[in-house]
């Protein structure tokens, strides 16, 4: 008998089923907001409990313990914890861009304290929840029955105010989670009023309005890309940064202070974690940290060793601490009880439709309510009418009951005035109340004309939500807190930047800056120069070119590297600033030093980059030429652009079309010109071959130059060199014959002497040319390359620029003569110009072909 009520089931449809009942209930009941007030059950609870306590902003704090005795007798059947954990939250600061919540109390602190207990603590409604509340009692939503059935709750809130935009929400359901930002009231309420006036608005209108996030710390939102695509798709990871500052110290060092930190960041926990990575020497440079926080605000002080670069310094605690954090956004909501990923026009549509409804409930709600005010008046209004009947009538019944009948069949009055006619008060039939009737019957019933247009016109409906937002916005909207900055990954700016000429300079010690080319004005041959970038004792400029602000850099390192960025990000100074180093704008490994910088319009032109090619030229005289479209995919941490032997390191990098004539030269004064077919395309890790043979360890190469056959063909190039003391000449190609093969030692290139030095450096030049000189000791000078005559290979040249007895010459570029420019004569010019002998004889510069290097 006993196995006939047992009942035999699949246990896996059973778990299926079970779970499937669970996860719902998760989803539904607890973990996800609706998208309608942007609440989950238990917040909607708290809220709806302090109400009904009567908690609202102008009257007295209760204990919290008897708000969450409230709320959990009559709502929310869960522990007091999870009741108690919500409405702290939602009184904390730098938890809700806006808070719902005004305790009174130890609600807890940024660096994760806990609250005191509930017992310890008072708490009331902040004014904006009342918002949250607003015409609940005026049947604007549905309610539904409590846990057991014995009261009755919202199952959502009137929401007045876009809450889900505003504060945002996150909750880890059953195979899904939602993490939504917080953002501001005044973009949001003009982005919904947009809305409003153009239902078929476009995202990036929206966009436009609804800059990004609005934490409640500030801080500031590095890079716009992954803001952008969370408000277009629900998704995406927007990064934040603290806002920082450098100070000096007394003792002539300097501090790095923060002032707001990134959302959600514990501050205590991040300032621990920062100490263990200074005691470890991951982070170097900082000898104290000091947590300086107080009431007024959060401010952090990082204290900075006697040569640490605060730049460098704040690049390590931005990638290895809380000061860079991310946050990942997941729109996901409840909409109609299902699970949905949102962006902002769905947010903004699911707002006003919702709010739609509350209005058009509400207006019914108040049309019910002037109707039934309407009839009562008119029953008063006819009872005065015949007064003196009336009140004969009802003196001759025997009681109220007998009355009520005799007036409804008299009078035909309704039941509803016969109760109202007899509840009267007797002062109400005096003059002076009648005129009150009469008058208030006419208020009633042109508000029953206003609400029943209300209610016909869909454009009324949509004008009461607009001034509502505009009404909300002036009462509680206020300015951002978190700055948008943009960062490498947003192009979209560079329309924005004047695409000019821009001299690039960079510094033996790594400091790179951006001078507009006007700034360089022209001088005469043989000047003293001018003050260039001021420079530290053991610091000069090594690198100079020129490059306009559109242009996408390559920059290639001694260890063969190459790393991306566009001119127009690089930090733009005078002639006499120093710049910022390069290890704040590229994630240059230790050790590395740029050699050489490619600048090219375009990295997307596949027929460009598959027909153009890069000659690398290594100091140990290697050549290597590589397809630019091996280099055409910028990533942040850079790629190796060739292998370099043991010993050796990249000098130069050119970019060629692969038709190009090559001319090495090396310090020693010797050159060689071959055909780039002579060196075969290879990919981006072989080493390369040999171009050049150095005479002993002393030499090394020190210039190259790429000449196209239209160049050599039109005979517009010839080839200047400059040697190490400020001599300098040029040279017509002719003089230097193309060898079919490479790898000889050369040809002289320059008289070498005492009195001119080593040579410095060698290239190609039009005669429309400029040249800027710069010398160790900073000294810039600008001179045309025609003040320099032609010569022939083996002569010393002229003097470029007078050098101090210790100074020598550090850079040397090309760049186009601008037409609007003055020409500055310098006062004191280099009369005397020397040639050394042209008569040297060539037999003994017999050129030897060696074969190649191995190739990787």
């Amino acid at each position: 008998m006993a196995d006939e009520n047992i009942i035999s089931i699949n246990i896996e449809d059973e778990m299926r089923s079970a779970y499937i009942d669970y996860s719902m209930s998760v989803i539904v009941s607890r973990a996800l907001p609706d998208v309608r007030d942007g609440l989950k059950p238990v917040h909607r609870r708290v809220l709806y409990g302090m109400a009904e306590l009567g908690l609202s902003y102008n009257r007295p704090y209760k204990k919290s313990a008897r708000i969450v005795g409230e709320v959990l007798g009559k709502y929310h059947p869960h522990g007091d914890s999870s009741v108690y954990d919500t409405m702290v939250r939602m009184a904390q600061p730098w938890s809700l861009r806006y808070m719902l919540v005004d305790g009174q109390g130890n609600f807890g602190s940024i660096d994760g304290d806990s609250p005191a207990a509930m017992r310890y603590t008072e708490a009331r409604m902040k004014e904006i929840a009342g918002e949250m509340l607003s015409d609940i009692k005026k049947n604007t939503v549905d309610f539904e029955p409590n846990f057991d059935d014995s009261l009755k709750e919202p199952s959502v809130l009137p929401s007045r105010i876009p809450n889900l935009l505003l504060n945002g929400s996150s909750g880890i359901a059953v195979g899904m989670a939602t993490n939504m930002a917080p953002h501001n009231m005044n973009e949001v309420c003009d982005a919904i009023i947009a809305y409003i006036e153009n239902p078929d608005i476009q995202m990036d209108e929206l966009t436009d309005i609804v800059k990004g996030p609005d934490f409640p710390t500030g801080g500031i939102i590095y890079g716009y890309d992954g803001v952008k695509k969370a408000l277009e798709t629900g998704r995406g990871r927007v990064v934040m940064r603290a806002v920082t500052a450098f100070e000096p110290l007394p003792s002539g060092r300097e501090q790095i202070v923060v002032t707001e930190i990134p959302y959600m960041v514990n501050k205590a926990n991040m300032i621990e974690k920062t100490a263990d990575l200074v005691n470890d020497k991951k982070i170097e440079g900082i000898s104290a940290i000091r947590d300086e926080s107080d009431k007024s605000g959060i401010r952090i002080v990082y204290e900075l060793k006697k040569d640490a670069v605060p730049d460098v310094v704040l690049n390590h605690l931005f990638k290895q601490t809380a000061l860079q954090s991310s946050f990942s956004v997941n729109n996901i909501a409840l909409v109609k009880g299902r699970p949905k990923t949102l962006n902002l026009y769905d947010l903004i549509h699911h707002y006003v439709e919702h709010r739609h409804e509350v209005i058009v409930r509400r207006t019914q709600f108040e049309l019910d309510e002037a109707e039934r005010r309407l009839h009562i008046l008119e029953g008063y209004l006819k009872a005065l009418d015949n007064l003196d009947e009336v009140i004969a009538l009802i003196r001759a019944s025997k009681d109220g009951e007998i009355a009520r009948q005799e007036l409804i069949a008299k009078f035909e009055f309704s039941e509803i005035q016969a109760k109202a006619i007899l509840d009267m008060r007797l002062q109400r039939l005096t003059g002076l109340e009648r005129d009150k009737i009469i008058e208030e019957h006419k208020e009633v019933v042109a508000l029953v004309e206003d609400l029943r247009d209300i209610l016909a016109r869909r454009e009324r409906q949509m004008g009461i939500i607009k001034s509502d937002l505009i009404e909300v916005k002036e009462k509680y909207g206020d300015e951002r807190r978190s700055r948008i900055e943009y960062n490498a990954d947003d192009l979209d700016i560079e329309d924005l930047i004047e695409d000019k000429e821009m001299v690039i300079t960079i510094s033996h010690e790594g400091y790179i800056k951006r001078t507009p080319l006007i700034d360089f004005k022209s001088q005469g041959r043989g000047g003293v120069g001018s003050r260039g970038a001021s420079s530290k004792s053991d610091d000069f400029t090594e690198h100079m070119f020129v490059a306009s602000n559109h242009n996408y850099l390559l920059l290639f390192t001694n260890l063969g590297r190459v790393y991306w960025q566009k001119v127009f990000r690089l930090p733009e100074g005078s002639k006499t600033a120093k710049g910022r180093p390069l290890q704040n704008l590229l994630n240059i490994r230790e050790g590395e030093k740029v050699q050489a910088v490619i600048c090219t319009k375009n990295l997307n032109d596949q027929d460009y980059i598959n027909n153009h090619y890069l000659m690398m030229l290594t100091e140990r005289g290697i050549v290597k030429k590589t397809v630019l479209e091996a280099y055409s995919r910028p990533r942040r941490d850079g790629i190796n652009a060739i292998n370099i032997n043991e010993g050796d390191k990249l000098f130069n990098v050119m970019l060629t079309d692969g038709q190009n004539d090559v001319v090495i030269a090396t310090r020693m004064g010797m050159a060689t010109r071959f055909d780039e077919s002579n060196v075969r395309s290879m990919g981006r890790g072989a080493t390369g071959v040999k171009g050049i043979v150095l005479k002993g360890d002393d030499d090394r190469v020190v210039g190259m130059a790429c000449i196209s056959k239209e160049e050599i063909e039109s005979q517009t190039k010839s080839l200047m060199v400059i040697s190490e003391n400020g001599y300098g000449k040029r040279t017509e190609l002719d003089e230097y014959p193309c060898r079919t093969n490479r790898g000889g030692k050369g040809l002289k290139a320059m008289q070498v002497t005492d009195k001119t030095g080593k040579l410095a450096s060698l290239f190609s030049v039009e005669e429309s040319d400029d040249l800027i000189v710069i010398t160790k000791e900073g000294i810039t000078i600008r001179t045309a390359v025609s003040n320099f005559r032609i010569m022939g290979r083996a002569t010393q040249g002229v003097k470029a620029i007078r050098l101090n007895d210790s100074d020598e010459i550090s850079s040397v570029e090309i760049v186009p003569i601008l037409e609007d420019e003055e020409s500055e004569e310098n006062t004191t010019p280099e009369n005397s110009t020397e040639e050394g002998n042209n008569s040297e004889n060539q037999n003994n510069e017999n050129e030897s072909n060696e074969g190649e290097t191995s190739e990787d």
